[in-house]
């Protein structure tokens, strides 16, 4: 489908109708498939369309909200899809958060429903008892899991077919993200939001292929901007077609073959998973020249890894820049105007509109260094119960303030220079220092504690804590870094624990007593 075929009553309101049209263009092609399972594009109009009336019949209303606590799997999207139907607000949990975070985001959205996976059951249950609500349970059949017989059962929640109108500025997605301190934060992204980035591509000659030809392997997280929008909604709406893997069940081998068995034309991943394929048995020996994009970001690839994949599967990997608060991209290598420029997140959207800024919020020249401001009709609407922190989000002109150092150059690409203070990126995932020493200073040995990113040669880098140990504690006899290491495991998704701990005297601090992590971090370089 191209921007030509889609009708104007689907360019506003209900972002859906925009998914509803692409099955009219191409509803017997394939839409999604699942280990060797397939859907076509009117049996994913019908199912989110008979979904989006069951979840009215379970008493769901437009504007209330719905968690999925799911793995990345084709009902993922089709309770998303049927909750845009229906008018009901979703809410992406990753499905490695424990108890105390899926509390948070339940309490936070005071979420009416959650759809979820029998075997994150469990957690589901505890996150309930710990805020005391009761929402509706729905989950999705497994084979290896029995399903709780009071939940209701996903594969029969179906009504009579429903769309319901919404306004462009009506929330659809709230994705959680953290900032360096304070609580994690709702992220409100509108109809309208989703619309322009599902857009963007059918306007734009990224790649030398049909929307409708596009098959995309998407194995980057669902519960992740850039594996919602990126991986899936944007395929899909073009109508091209998705093939589903679990994140949690990443595998370079099989991520190579099914390259090469199904034709894959996008693939997006993170640094990551380029190195394990590279690294993978008989890397040479797979045909990966079906792909036409592929993709990279969250943290620089390294330059042999890079020739390495490009010489094997004959195409350029591409950078790109985007965040929860943006509903994703705002600035791609691909299609930039002079082609890719290797160490820049390229040039923005044509959509977008973006400066560098200087402490005061004036524009500074090209090559110099300032704070990446960005605008456009994909930035958000605001932080969800927030408004003191959606205020300070914006300039007055209504620029986002990213929190990235960046420069660009005489031909408008951009580079980051210095990622958002403290915070951490392993293997594609931010980890925010804060929440792990909120953790720690839990723990009756600890009395003071930082933690910095330090460089992994596989993951680029690793949360490690520096901890001062309470009065009268030993460390070693009375608490081990190993103690400490389970208690964070059992607390938050293991991605997050510090992979380092190690006992100081005391933390390097400023005489108005904020701690210097720079010292930290230095001696660790």
């Amino acid at each position: 489908m191209d921007l030509d075929t889609v009708d104007q009553s689907a360019r506003t309101g209900n972002v859906a109708k925009l998914f509803d049209q692409t099955a009219a263009h191409h509803g017997e092609s394939q839409a999604m498939e699942h280990h060797g399972r397939r859907w076509t594009h009117d049996e994913v109009r019908d199912w989110t369309a008979e979904l989006a009336g069951g979840l009215h019949d379970l008493g769901l209303e437009p504007g209330d909200r719905m968690l999925v606590f799911l793995p990345n799997c084709p009902q993922y999207l089709v309770a998303s899809l049927g909750a845009f139907k229906a008018g009901v607000e979703i809410s992406p949990v990753n499905p490695q958060y424990k108890r105390r975070e899926v509390a948070y985001q339940l309490e936070d959205t005071a979420a009416s429903a959650i759809v979820t996976h029998p075997a994150l059951r469990e957690v589901v249950d505890e996150a309930i008892a710990d805020v005391g609500m009761e929402p509706e349970i729905i989950t999705i059949r497994s084979e290896d899991w029995p399903r709780n017989p009071d939940d209701h059962a996903f594969e029969d929640l179906r009504g009579e077919p429903t769309l319901v109108d919404r306004a462009d500025d009506d929330v659809a997605l709230l994705p959680y993200t953290s900032g360096t301190t304070g609580d994690p934060k709702g992220v409100k992204l509108t109809h309208g939001n989703t619309r322009a980035q599902l857009l963007w591509p059918l306007t734009a000659s990224n790649v030398d292929v049909d929307p409708e030809e596009v098959r995309s392997l998407t194995w980057l997280p669902l519960y992740h901007i850039t594996g919602f929008t990126h991986t899936a909604l944007q395929p899909l709406v073009g109508g091209g077609r998705l093939y589903f893997r679990s994140a949690l069940e990443w595998d370079a081998q099989e991520c190579l073959q099914l390259i090469e068995e199904e034709g894959i034309t996008h693939y997006v991943g993170v640094t990551t998973m380029y190195a394990d394929m590279v690294e993978a048995e008989d890397f040479g020996e797979y045909d990966l020249t079906s792909l036409e994009s592929a993709s990279e970001g969250g943290a620089k690839l390294s330059t042999a890894v890079q020739e390495r994949f490009e010489e094997t599967a004959g195409v350029d990997i591409s950078e790109g820049y985007g965040l929860t608060e943006t509903h994703g991209a705002t600035h791609t290598q691909s299609g930039s105007t002079f082609g890719l420029k290797h160490g820049t997140i390229g040039q923005p959207l044509r959509m977008t509109d973006c400066k560098i800024v200087d402490e005061s919020g004036d524009e500074v020249p090209p090559g110099e260094e300032g704070e990446l401001v960005v605008r456009g009709p994909q930035v958000m609407s605001g932080y969800l119960n927030m408004p003191e922190a959606t205020d300070a989000a914006f300039t007055e002109n209504g620029y986002f303030r990213t929190g990235d150092i960046a420069r660009r150059d005489g031909n408008n690409y951009y580079e980051i220079v210095d990622r958002k203070k403290h915070m951490i990126n392993t293997a594609g995932y931010n980890v925010y220092p804060s929440e792990l020493e909120n953790l720690l200073l839990e723990h009756e040995a600890v009395a003071d504690v930082a933690v910095v990113g330090i460089p992994d040669d596989r993951r680029n880098e690793v949360p490690k804590a520096f901890l001062v140990p309470a009065e009268g504690v030993a460390p070693g006899s009375d608490v081990t870094a190993e103690e400490l290491t389970e208690f964070c495991l059992e607390k938050v998704a293991s991605y997050k624990h510090p992979r380092e701990i190690e006992f100081i005297e005391e933390l390097p601090r400023t005489t108005s007593g904020k701690i210097q992590k720079y010292k930290l971090e230095e001696g660790e370089e």
